[in-house]
């Protein structure tokens, strides 16, 4: 016997003849008719060289031997449902762990947004992040350490593809007892004399900030430079200073003693989702990348 001869769909129509226990009812069901779903049970009985039915004027029921090829069938084809449904799941990015690396501000800001609508969406999609500084973050998505990150944009490295999914404005951070917290709106140019508690190096927002500071002629006055924002509060907090820090950084003003001012004119920065160039994402990488772009859209 050649099992090539024998077709999925012959089978299932033997199952279905043997469940209606008869010709006419089991095409009803399937879509042929009653002829057609005679001359299949015909062929397969011919391949298998075995009387599958013992047919009568009235019904149709199974032979002894029939009997035993329905209950294997069944389960044979359970087992072969499941299998490609797990197939068709990984296919459908429902499975599998998704690395992703970003900066803290990041992390703070849209992460937590994500990793929620992750778990709703594609619960069988562990969805790990590294919470890294920027330079980090762009080392390990170029090592492959992670699928993929969130970067600030001027860190662009040629080896890497970039999306950007988010542009936000940068704000003022002040205590909230502070002579320029009164004011609705803060020109670049205040910040001439103010002391300035900013985020260090290791941040890329920084960078950004300096040269936000040189287009609008203010020479800083740094008398912190920190790697954490929560840090930076605290400080501020406590009267020292004022911060420029982005917007989805920012601290909820409830009982914090700060007061947000809006920076004129605007200076934004922008989030980018970034990947090598020769290293194609998984299919739940790509899911979890298309759903962060989409966060990000009903953000800032």
């Amino acid at each position: 016997m050649n099992i090539s001869n024998i077709s999925l769909r012959q089978l299932r129509i033997f199952l279905a003849v043997a469940e209606h226990h008869g010709f006419s009812r089991a095409g009803c069901v399937i879509g042929l008719t009653q002829s057609a779903m005679s001359h299949s049970i015909s062929e397969l009985e011919n391949e298998l060289g075995i009387r599958l039915f013992d047919r009568t004027t009235r019904e149709v029921l199974l032979t002894k031997e029939g009997e035993d090829l329905s209950v294997e069938l069944r389960r044979l084809l359970r087992e072969l449902e499941t299998t490609l449904s797990n197939a068709r799941s990984r296919g459908e990015q429902q499975r599998g762990l998704v690395h992703v690396a970003t900066s803290p501000t990041i992390s703070a800001g849209i992460m937590p947004g994500c990793i929620l609508r992750a778990l709703n969406k594609y619960p069988q999609i562990n969805m790990i992040i590294h919470d890294q500084v920027q330079q980090k973050t762009i080392q390990m998505i170029q090592n492959g350490e992670v699928d993929f990150g969130v970067i600030v944009e001027p860190s662009l490295p040629p080896d890497l593809y970039t999306e950007t999914v988010l542009e936000e404005p940068f704000c003022l951070v002040v205590p909230e007892n502070a002579q320029i917290a009164q004011l609705a709106t803060v020109k670049w140019s205040d910040l001439q004399n103010e002391e300035l508690v900013l985020l260090d190096y290791a941040s890329g927002s920084r960078p950004l900030i300096d040269n936000l500071f040189a287009r609008h002629g203010v020479t800083p006055h740094i008398v912190q430079e920190l790697g954490h924002v929560s840090t930076i509060f605290r400080i501020l907090q406590s009267g020292i200073g004022v911060s420029v820090i982005p917007q989805l950084a920012l601290p909820s003003l409830r009982e914090t003693g700060l007061s947000i001012c809006q920076l004129c004119p605007p200076e934004t920065r922008r989030l980018q989702l970034a990947r090598r160039h020769n290293r194609s994402l998984s299919p739940a990488a790509s899911a979890i990348w298309t759903l962060i772009k989409q966060w990000c859209q009903v953000q800032v």
